[in-house]
């Protein structure tokens, strides 16, 4: 970000010398042992050579500046400021601006030269020196601004003109020793990796591909198969598969060259001994079910009646068939899931904190690890389909907010808040040009537990979902990013129907129902809990809306309930949360079962409400083995008619998704259901 303050205390103060402007006299960090007249910042690759005598200051609390430059006599001050290059930004444009910052209050403004600077090197530059006056007394300035790469050097200096001129030579020698050098950000060439944000969990579950509630790190492991850009299913760890005439039996075949990554071959026992783990009691896993439950003897294993699945076999090293219940024309899709990865069992074996240093079979390995600070991923020498383009990536935990990280080169790629998306979606606005946009398979809802008082009164969730008006929680909360949900099904996914018969916003209604409900009204309902996702007692944005249209729709009264973030999900899985709790389903898979059979089926791992209807069981059981598409899709659209009239959550809205994606970061393309996305990229600085 550029400086945009008033110009220093200048202002007002002139004082001589600038003591009256003093900066914290800390030794900078960044003095090179040695070398008393360099100051080097490794992390922008940028090298001062100043005057002998001179000296450097950290900037004060509030400064913008990277650095000052102090003469021996502190008479002439010259700050050092560092930020993005901005699309259509040159050398005498960023002066231009940074004058016109600087120069606010000043009178009496004389241009003494304003001309390119000629380099030695590729990078461009424009000087700009200016007398003016202050309240104080009579100002010299400089203002000179350096371009390289993707990065722009802003040098302020200034003094009274008698002591700017007794020190011209200095001055134009500190412009002079300016160099540059490729940045090294946390020991890391940033221009030989991408630079992403990020988070940390302290549940050791959220880094287990087979108890983690999330899509995966498909940097460091990978399945048989994974999904590519146009979420067609593709051979990964097998290179190739058959199925049987009756579609009951899949026979895999491994890739020779298949390694995990610390060399050693993929074998298929490595695949059942993954796949087993999983299954196994032990492990906990609250998604096997889902994704690997089609699969004979996964059911048993997990309950504990068996030790192993009995539908997996390895005739050979590198050959596994895997029998599962019935012709399922989406079962290769749930192959791609996290539970599906192939793990090393020494590495597994090592350890409770194995995770930490992961042998994976992806195109990244883990190589660095600082818990809150930062995560280093090596190419993969040893990948299967080719070592990536991109030799690291580096993920910064917890440095800040992912637009401002971006906006100032921090960062190469990351999400857009809704908060932030008007801005970006502004001609005018700088990060325009970066930004990537499309439909994303997400739904937002809230789930009812249809078991406990008074959710299991269908009439008391419709009165709830009719007292909710989904248009102005997308506008007042989501500041109008997103589509209003009328059901379950995204508008992106295979099966959504735009003529869905959705429960409409009436609270009138509303309030008849929940009279005719065996609780009579407000008045009868028992102390109702809100379980949300976060820390304290602040109630979300979100959170806080609903429970207020609620109070004023149906004089119903609600107490909010946080969980930590690390732990949520383990808590909803566990059955600790109130009659109504946050969530949320993005599509693992584009086919609605990932939907309506994941998270309505009767006893499925992902109906964490309970809900129960013999009648919408019927339909998916149908639609499971249907091998028509289009009457499984009038199927799974029946089943939506009848979930959504069941009420068993509050649909809330669908998603629209933005990210900012630097120019230099190549082969990028935004799906609406996560892909090891990086395999597919390259820099091109």
């Amino acid at each position: 970000m550029r400086p945009t303050r008033k110009f220093l205390c200048l202002l007002l103060v002139m004082a001589l010398p600038l003591l009256a402007c003093q900066v914290s006299g800390l030794a900078n960090p960044f003095l090179s042992a040695g070398q008393a007249s360099s100051y080097v910042s490794p992390e922008n690759g940028i090298t001062v050579h100043y005057p002998a005598g001179w000296t450097t200051q950290t900037p004060s609390q509030g400064d913008q500046a990277l650095v000052v430059f102090l003469s021996p006599d502190q008479s002439v001050q010259s700050e050092l400021f560092v930020s993005a290059l901005q699309p259509g930004d040159t050398a005498e444009s960023v002066t231009g601006q940074m004058a016109g910052s600087a120069l606010q209050g000043l009178t009496n403004v004389t241009t003494l030269s304003d001309a390119a600077l000629k380099r030695s090197d590729s990078a461009s530059g424009w000087s700009k020196v200016v007398t003016a006056d202050s309240t104080t007394g009579t100002l010299k300035i400089n203002l000179t601004t350096l371009i390289n790469g993707p990065r722009e050097y802003s040098l302020l200096t200034y003094a009274a003109p008698s002591s700017y001129d007794a020190n011209s030579g200095e001055i134009a020698a500190l412009v002079s020793g300016i160099t540059f050098q490729t940045p090294v950000v946390n020991g890391v060439d940033r221009n030989q990796a991408l630079f992403l944000a990020g988070g940390e969990s302290t549940n050791p579950r959220d880094y287990d591909p087979a108890t983690e509630h999330d899509s995966g790190d498909k940097r460091i492991y990978s399945g048989l198969v994974s999904l590519d850009a146009n979420l067609h299913v593709v051979a990964d760890l097998a290179q190739s598969w058959d199925i049987s005439k009756d579609g009951t039996v899949y026979t895999f075949h491994l890739r020779p060259n298949a390694r995990f990554q610390d060399g050693r071959p993929v074998a298929a026992q490595d695949v059942i001994y993954s796949w087993e783990r999983a299954a196994a009691p032990a492990t906990k896993s609250d998604t096997v079910l889902t994704y690997l439950g089609d699969i004979v003897g996964v059911a048993d294993m997990h309950s504990g009646k068996t030790q192993h699945i009995s539908g997996l076999k390895a005739p050979d090293a590198q050959t596994l068939q895997v029998t599962i219940d019935a012709a399922k024309p989406y079962f290769l899709f749930k192959l791609t899931m996290p539970v599906a990865f192939i793990l090393d069992q020494k590495n597994v074996a090592s350890g409770s904190n194995w995770y930490r240093t992961p042998n994976g079979t992806g195109p990244y390995k883990l190589a660095r690890w600082d818990s809150f600070k930062l995560m280093v991923y090596d190419a993969n020498p040893y990948y299967y389909l080719g070592k990536p383009a991109i030799p690291q990536i580096v993920v910064e935990l917890y440095t800040g907010i992912g637009i401002d990280l971006y906006e100032s080169g921090e960062i190469d790629m990351t999400g857009v808040s809704s908060a932030d998306v008007s801005r970006v979606l502004d001609p005018a606005d700088p990060l325009h040009a970066d930004l990537v946009s499309g439909a994303s398979m997400c739904t937002d809802y809230v789930t009812f537990d249809v078991t406990r008082p008074p959710f299991d009164d269908v009439r008391v969730r419709q009165a709830f979902t009719m007292a909710f008006d989904r248009q102005k929680f997308v506008d007042v909360v989501d500041n109008g990013i997103g589509i209003p949900a009328k059901g379950l099904y995204p508008p992106s996914l295979p099966g959504y129907n735009p003529a869905l018969q959705g429960l409409p916003y009436d609270p009138q209604q509303a309030r008849q129902l929940l009279a005719q409900s065996r609780y009579g009204g407000p008045q009868g309902l028992p102390a109702i809990v809100f379980t949300s996702e976060g820390i304290g007692n602040t109630a979300g944005a979100d959170v806080a809306a609903m429970a207020q249209m609620w109070q004023q729709n149906l004089g119903v009264n609600i107490t909010i309930e946080n969980l930590e973030p690390d732990k949520y999900s383990d808590l909803l899985y566990s059955g600790q949360h109130g009659q109504i709790f946050s969530g949320g389903w993005c599509a693992d898979y584009p086919d609605p079962e990932n939907f309506a059979d994941v998270l309505f089926h009767t006893g499925a791992q992902q109906n964490l409400g309970n809900y129960s209807n013999p009648a919408l069981d019927a339909l998916l059981d149908q639609a499971r083995v249907e091998q028509d598409v289009s009457k499984r899709i009038q199927l799974y659209q029946q089943a939506e008619q009848i979930i959504v009239q069941d009420a068993p959550a509050l649909f809330l809205s669908h998603g629209v998704t933005y990210t900012l994606v630097k120019p230099y970061v190549k082969g990028f393309v935004l799906t609406p259901i996560d892909i090891p996305i990086e395999r597919y990229l390259w820099l091109q600085h």
